[in-house]
């Protein structure tokens, strides 16, 4: 089975045992790591069997895969950020050059809603897709005037001397109250989901009880990240979602994709939630 995720902390943390071969009868794998802009296009490919995606890039999947309830990154208070180099009112991203990670990820599903909720004043603010790690060198640079910035920049952006112009989740939680959809784990429809589901329990489960089992694979693959940021980057990011969606869960997805939809901003998702 090819599985594919990215090589972030939260991903490592919840997939080592898994991968590692510490869960008895759980599927044999192949891994592949990979960043949500590799993935959210390569599955709409029919690549990988088992992968991270964006929700954002779920409307874009057909019937050949399936959402899985469990292995996600699902949360409050972990929202993208959009940074500048100074002080820059929202009004002032008008015709200003954003670098984003991927245009089929959640973080520019919110930076596109957010835009439409400041009235469409900033429709001339134009974007590129950057790697990344290259988004906060290439702001603070002035390559850019705005990046738009997930994962662990969060914990770390102030020492690239960078300043937050907005907390995209914080405006989705207060505007929805939802928790804020972000990785998406899919299944090609053919496999035995019940028994990937279960191996992606088995090995969450395995490592919140043996944390010290993945620590230096966690830090192995970690992108120039300190023990205390992958420490707090799984904190943030693995929680009680990660190991089933939920109906709170199921409600903040509807909801994302759902409004998205109507403003034309992706099609209608096909998928059923799970």
């Amino acid at each position: 089975m090819h599985l594919a995720h990215s090589p972030c902390p939260n991903d490592t943390f919840i997939y080592h045992a898994w991968t590692s071969g510490l869960i008895d009868g759980a599927p044999a794998t192949r891994l592949t790591f990979a960043d949500i802009d590799v993935t959210n296009t390569a599955c709409a490919r029919g690549e990988f069997d088992v992968a991270k995606v964006s929700y954002a890039a779920l409307p874009y999947l057909d019937d050949r895969w399936r959402l899985l309830p469990a292995g996600g990154a699902l949360g409050r208070g972990c929202g993208p950020l959009v940074l500048t180099r100074g002080p820059l009112g929202p009004a002032g991203l008008a015709g200003r050059r954003v670098a984003v990670p991927s245009d089929r990820s959640t973080a520019f599903m919110l930076f596109n809603l957010w835009l439409r909720d400041l009235g469409g004043v900033l429709g001339d603010v134009t974007w590129e897709v950057v790697p990344f790690e290259q988004i906060m060198p290439a702001v603070r640079e002035g390559r850019y005037d705005a990046g738009l910035v997930i994962h662990e920049a969060r914990f770390t952006y102030r020492e690239h001397g960078l300043e937050r112009l907005v907390d995209l989740g914080e405006w989705w939680e207060s505007s929805t109250g939802c928790p804020i959809p972000l990785g998406a784990i899919v299944a090609k429809s053919h496999l035995d989901t019940e028994a990937v589901t279960a191996a992606i329990r088995a090995s969450l489960d395995y490592a919140w009880a043996h944390p010290e089992a993945s620590r230096a694979y966690v830090a192995e693959h970690a992108q120039e990240m300190s023990a205390d940021v992958c420490r707090s980057h799984i904190d943030l990011y693995v929680n009680e979602f990660s190991r089933d969606l939920g109906d709170e869960g199921r409600s903040a997805v509807e909801r994302l994709l759902g409004g998205a939809a109507e403003l034309g901003l992706v099609p209608k998702l096909a998928l059923a939630i799970p």
